[in-house]
């Protein structure tokens, strides 16, 4: 299973194309919130299964504010993160996941990317597309593969 993990694209789909196109086939696609709009493109371009949560920019949207489902045999649990005051630290969010018996935790937010991996529970931010904030300010998304015994591997990857 090879899933695409991206956030806080703010209706701009340049780079989402990128990442789209970089990631090669995907069995899975997650965006974690502030779509802003793009979510009708987002289902003419993405042709597997998707999971996609609002943000706190996607005003009168229907998206769900969470949603929990199994990627292989993981529980995983995904939220914008901004409910959970992600840009101060993660560890309400990781409680949370704690709470859901999630073993993988995703959330955007913070436009930097994060990957924090437990023996317990996996948290990560796969950054933003749009509007990078960290050191280097290049868009990015994650890949996560899974194989058939639910072992899983994060990529971090980073546009130029």
């Amino acid at each position: 299973m090879r899933v695409l993990i991206v956030s806080d694209t703010h209706g701009k789909h340049r780079n989402l194309d990128r990442a789209l196109a970089e990631s090669g086939s995907i069995n899975m696609f997650i965006h974690l919130g502030d779509v802003e709009g793009g979510e009708a493109y987002l289902n003419a371009v993405v042709d597997c299964e998707k999971h996609i949560v609002r943000g706190n920019n996607d005003f009168f949207s229907d998206l769900p504010r969470e949603e929990e489902f199994y990627i292989g045999p993981r529980k995983a649990f995904i939220s914008h993160g901004h409910n959970y005051y992600v840009s101060l630290d993660p560890e309400q969010i990781r409680e949370e996941g704690r709470a859901r018996h999630a073993d993988i935790v995703m959330f955007g937010h913070t436009h930097r990317p994060f990957l924090d991996e437990e023996s317990d529970i996996t948290l990560l931010n796969p950054g933003s597309l749009s509007y990078p904030r960290q050191e280097g300010r290049k868009g990015s998304y994650m890949i996560l593969e899974m194989d058939e015994s639910g072992n899983a591997t994060y990529q971090e990857h980073y546009l130029d």
